[in-house]
């Protein structure tokens, strides 16, 4: 079961939770896109392969990690208090997962999709939403964040997350990518 902590649910939770890690300490977690932020982050995609494909406690234990793993790795006083960088983690991959459900008997392109836009504006809007309620920024500036950083984030995010999560869901089925078709 989805819901369950299978030993399988823990080890994909452990490689996914490794990820975020090693993209937060390489820095190949941030994509230079041409806005005033600079970099896209794609650190929380992880958390929300983890709820697409494992469901809410995978995508809630790697968006944890993931928390965790900034919170440590924070050079900056936002970032080093666990209420920003920590507890908004928590619900990345969680609410991927409920988008995702709700809507994957439509089309698998479109919940996939749309798991991964919502997923990633879930992580923009609470950790700005923290920010802002801690008086870490103003809201102004919480704003601007979040149309100058999060729409690139949940652009870049999403064309992510449908590569890997369809070409997981084919290794799966034991087939090629279909990606691989056009190499």
């Amino acid at each position: 079961m989805k819901g369950s902590l299978s030993v399988r649910n823990i080890v994909i939770a452990g490689v996914l939770g490794a990820v975020a890690i090693l993209l937060g300490v390489t820095r190949l977690g941030y994509i230079p896109v041409p806005t005033a932020a600079g970099n896209a982050t794609i650190m929380h995609i992880p958390a929300i392969i983890g709820g697409i494909m494992q469901g809410p406690v995978v995508g809630a234990i790697v968006g944890i990690i993931f928390g965790v793993s900034s919170f440590l790795n924070a050079t900056v006083p936002l970032f080093k208090d666990p209420l920003v960088a920590i507890l908004p983690r928590l619900f990345i991959g969680v609410i991927a997962w409920l988008v995702y459900v709700g809507i994957r008997r439509r089309s698998e392109y479109l919940a996939i999709g749309t798991a991964a836009f919502l997923g990633t504006l879930t992580n923009t809007v609470l950790v700005l939403t923290m920010a802002v309620v801690r008086g870490y920024m103003g809201a102004e500036v919480a704003w601007t964040v979040a149309i100058t950083s999060g729409i690139p984030e949940a652009i870049v995010g999403t064309i992510v997350t449908l590569a890997v999560v369809l070409a997981w869901k084919q290794i799966g089925k034991g087939k090629k990518s279909k990606i691989s078709d056009d190499l």
